[in-house]
């Protein structure tokens, strides 16, 4: 219902004052909470960095949830349709236009990191910083659950390294036959066993752990 409330706000907001300088507009197709196309434009929203669709968080029970979805959802049942203003700054190497959007006068970006749905990409700009750290004050959507910094989950998709930082060290990988694998540190498959979560694929912090949910040890 509260996100019901702040779209009707949104629709009876006045005409952006900077819509007048900006660079596009158009309805708004949310691909996730960060990457919108606005109008036949591709943006990436300037100075935040949204969960990939696929990953995933733990909660305060240590289950894993679909948090890139979640955020995800958040954002397009605010946003999905509603006309943006948006001042492009630059491009970047997927050739998305980088732009700071607006619906009425409010900053898309800006309350998407304070309702808990990003974080500031401080890799590129600072500017939600503070609005990401109050809104982890008050443990505000992402920030009630454990979860890796997206651009940390990226790199580890693409190293087969855990991202989370949490120090689980066994490999939770499934073979081409189907079959659940656990591999520790120590035994001779480790280094090569790389670990993809949206193929199911996890980390464990220990062999119980790794047992309980379903994987078997590594013969060697």
């Amino acid at each position: 219902m509260h996100l019901m409330l702040k779209f009707v706000a949104i629709c009876m907001l006045t005409i952006l004052p900077v819509a007048a300088t900006a660079d596009l507009a158009g309805p708004v197709r949310v691909i996730d909470a960060d990457t919108w196309d606005v109008g036949d434009q591709r943006v990436r929203l300037h100075g935040i960095d949204a969960p990939e669709h696929n990953q995933t968080c733990r909660d305060a029970d240590e289950r894993e949830w679909r948090c890139g979805a979640w955020a995800t959802a958040q954002t397009r049942a605010l946003f999905e349709g509603v006309r943006a203003s948006c001042k492009v700054l630059d491009r970047d190497r997927y050739d998305r236009l980088v732009a700071r959007c607006f619906v009425g006068d409010l900053d898309a970006a800006h309350h998407i990191v304070a309702e808990g749905w990003a974080m500031a990409y401080l890799r590129y700009a600072d500017d939600y910083l503070e609005v990401e750290r109050a809104a982890a004050s008050r443990a505000l959507g992402l920030h009630r659950t454990r979860v890796a910094a997206p651009d940390a989950y990226r790199r580890g998709q693409s190293t087969g390294q855990d991202p989370s930082g949490s120090g689980c060290a066994i490999k939770g990988n499934i073979n081409a036959k189907g079959d659940r694998i656990y591999h520790r540190p120590e035994q001779a498959f480790y280094g090569r066993t790389q670990i993809n979560p949206q193929r199911g694929e996890r980390w464990f912090c220990d062999p119980e752990e790794a047992r309980a949910a379903g994987w078997r040890p590594a013969k060697r």
